[in-house]
């Protein structure tokens, strides 16, 4: 079958309007199971990220892993890269031979080809894990100080298949030439973030990198491991509809969790797409406009606190 933009469109009105609504379902993927185990004795998270020619950010995640390890917890850290991605190969070499406390570093390199469809690492990784919770998330996100003792904290009191932090911090859309993002990769180097320059932002979904799963279900279900369109390698990175077909399988939306100091970094350029194609001009155009939308909000949030003393 041809992966086109046609033939994504139509996979995403079945697969992302039509499951648990015209259409069981149970007809795309086992059912969750109805009791979920609470962890016993120490939590295990899991956080699974991809990376493709994303190292001048990704590299802000695994620092935060070593400048803010896991204290209560022990943490297994899933990144899927390709050998291709000189970079991200150069950022795994340094930091796989960094004994972190408490962290279990799991690279995993897949073909390009497989690493464009990020359903199918998720798959593999649902399916094998081992841990009480599962974070599937993306490779710009930061767990800054304390930030992943409170996902823990929170994780500890629930038992829900999906949740999701209720906020983040993000910075202004920033351009390529930004000194946060214009990193030389040559050499990679330990760095961390000036939280001062970040925002808060609230999360309203379980959109596709603030996807937490409960590891009874993700064992049990995988991820789209059934709907073979979001299994099949594609030749270009594709934008990720099986998120939201994931929860729609799943039948969960997700509840949102108190969570502190996860920080993302915004930017202009998405290295994944090809640099000068009329997609990734129109994705830059729809990022201004939700970066004009961030600085609106943010101003009245400003201007509210501001009446309020």
């Amino acid at each position: 079958m041809i992966d086109s933009g046609l033939t994504a469109w139509l996979y995403k009105q079945i697969y992302c309007r039509m499951i648990g609504t015209v259409l069981p379902a149970h007809w795309f993927g086992p059912r969750p199971p109805e009791h979920l185990t609470k962890a016993n004795g120490r939590l295990h998270l899991e956080i699974v990220s991809h990376c493709w020619q994303y190292a001048h950010l990704c590299v802000y995640q695994l620092s935060s892993l070593v400048n803010y390890p896991p204290q209560s917890f022990d943490l297994t850290y899933t990144l899927y890269y390709s050998v291709e991605d000189e970079k991200t190969v150069r950022l795994i070499d340094k930091f796989s031979s960094t004994v972190v406390p408490n962290v279990s570093w799991n690279f995993q390199q897949m073909p390009r080809n497989q690493l464009f469809r990020r359903a199918i690492g998720r798959n593999q990784s649902a399916l094998s894990t081992q841990a009480d919770w599962i974070f599937l998330g993306d490779c710009d996100l930061i767990f800054h100080e304390g930030c992943l003792e409170s996902i823990a904290s929170s994780l500890s009191d629930i038992n829900e298949r999906l949740v999701y932090p209720s906020t983040e911090q993000v910075t202004d859309l920033l351009p390529t030439n930004h000194p946060l993002i214009n990193l030389s990769m040559d050499s990679p180097q330990l760095v961390d973030i000036d939280p001062s320059i970040f925002h808060t932002s609230k999360v309203t979904k379980a959109k596709g990198t603030f996807q937490i799963v409960h590891g009874d279900v993700a064992r049990q279900c995988g991820y789209c491991k059934d709907l073979r369109f979001y299994q099949r390698p594609t030749s270009r990175w594709r934008k990720t509809f099986e998120d939201t077909a994931f929860r729609q399988v799943i039948s969960d939306e997700g509840v949102p969790i108190p969570v502190t100091g996860l920080h993302r970094i915004r930017h202009e350029e998405k290295g994944r797409y090809a640099k000068d194609s009329k997609i990734s001009d129109l994705r830059t155009s729809l990022r201004h406009r939700e970066d004009k939308k961030h600085r609106e909000d943010k101003k009245q949030r400003e201007d509210t606190e501001l009446r309020e003393d």
